[in-house]
């Protein structure tokens, strides 16, 4: 039987919005607008009445968030980078102070004196971390959680670009940068749209989505997750759309049998062992049961980066690939 995660184990990501009175910036700054913004997130209301000046992110997911809306300048403070920055982020990240490896403790995030602490994860407010977001809220610090992963698991938006383009359209007026969000989401629209307007594949293939392990044992994507919508969207099939789950355990017997025409491997760089793409792939190439699947005889193996496999603003880049690599394998069967 697969055994549905703690949403702390797998880092996954958005929140409703009510917003006043927002102006946008001139093109090209980043300087805060005049600007109210009262949210529900995740359950807790956040009044932002001025454009944060000193925003901390807690995770790379957050991090790569706010510099893709160009304000690496509002930024005091970075923590817990579990993959390679995005190319297109990498000379902003290097300018934001890393505040810790992992999650910063609740005094180094409060003797920096933030005005907003923002994460894509709930486990970043837990009293190991950053402290609760019901206390930093009474210090006047708003502390933003994205909506893929709030503390109530019954407030969790439903996965999918939508929720994405919600963050993305909702943190840039908090920040004042309205103009900026807007270009963003139209961006990623056009790939979808691009994507819904392209030659379907002559038969969905059946997909496996591998994140990690836990103890020797494989972690898939169930039904409820960003990675099923991306299935979807890609023309394909997820072999375990049975799991109600965003992410499971399941074992190397279960993938096996269900025998998927693609695997999609998710490299993550933190350091862990068999977390890589190349120790994925040596494992499944090399153990006596993966080794006779028929994606592994023929190499249908797609890896991802791992931050694009959790809602985030890379999350688009991962949908073009796995199109790309899906056609591609059709091409190579005709």
């Amino acid at each position: 039987m697969a055994m549905i995660l703690n949403k702390a184990m797998i880092p996954l990501v958005a929140s409703a919005l009510v917003l006043t009175a927002c102006a946008s910036p001139a093109a090209g700054t980043s300087s805060p607008s005049a600007a109210a913004a009262h949210i529900d997130s995740c359950g807790i209301t956040l009044d932002v009445t001025t454009p944060p000046t000193r925003a901390i992110t807690m995770d790379q997911g957050a991090t790569e968030m706010l510099l893709a809306l160009g304000l690496r300048d509002r930024m005091i403070g970075t923590a817990y980078r579990t993959d390679v920055i995005g190319a297109e982020f990498a000379d902003d990240y290097k300018q934001v102070p890393v505040l810790s490896p992992q999650y910063p403790t609740t005094e180094q995030v409060r003797e920096q004196n933030p005005d907003l602490v923002y994460s894509m994860r709930s486990s970043a407010f837990g009293p190991d971390a950053a402290g609760s977001r019901k206390d930093l809220v009474a210090l006047g610090v708003p502390a933003y959680l994205s909506s893929n992963d709030c503390e109530d698991q019954s407030l969790i938006a439903p996965a999918g670009f939508d929720q994405i383009s919600h963050e993305i359209t909702e943190l840039a007026t908090i920040f004042g940068v309205q103009e900026r969000g807007a270009a963003l989401v139209a961006k990623q629209q056009q790939v979808l749209d691009d994507l819904a307007a392209a030659k379907p594949l002559p038969k969905a293939p059946s997909i496996v989505w591998l994140y990690s392990t836990i103890n020797g044992s494989p972690i898939v994507a169930g039904s409820t997750g960003l990675a099923n919508v991306m299935t979807t969207l890609a023309g394909g099939t997820n072999a375990f759309s049975d799991l109600k789950s965003q992410w499971s355990e399941v074992s190397w017997d279960d993938i096996a049998q269900r025998n998927p025409d693609v695997l999609v491997i998710a490299d993550s760089t933190r350091g862990i062992a068999g977390d890589s793409a190349a120790d994925k792939r040596a494992f499944l190439t090399s153990d006596a049961v993966t080794s006779k699947m028929s994606a592994v005889l023929d190499d249908r193996i797609i890896p991802l980066p791992a931050t694009e496999l959790d809602p985030s603003v890379r999350s688009i880049q991962a949908l073009q690939q796995l199109s790309t690599s899906l056609h591609a394998f059709a091409g190579a069967q005709q």
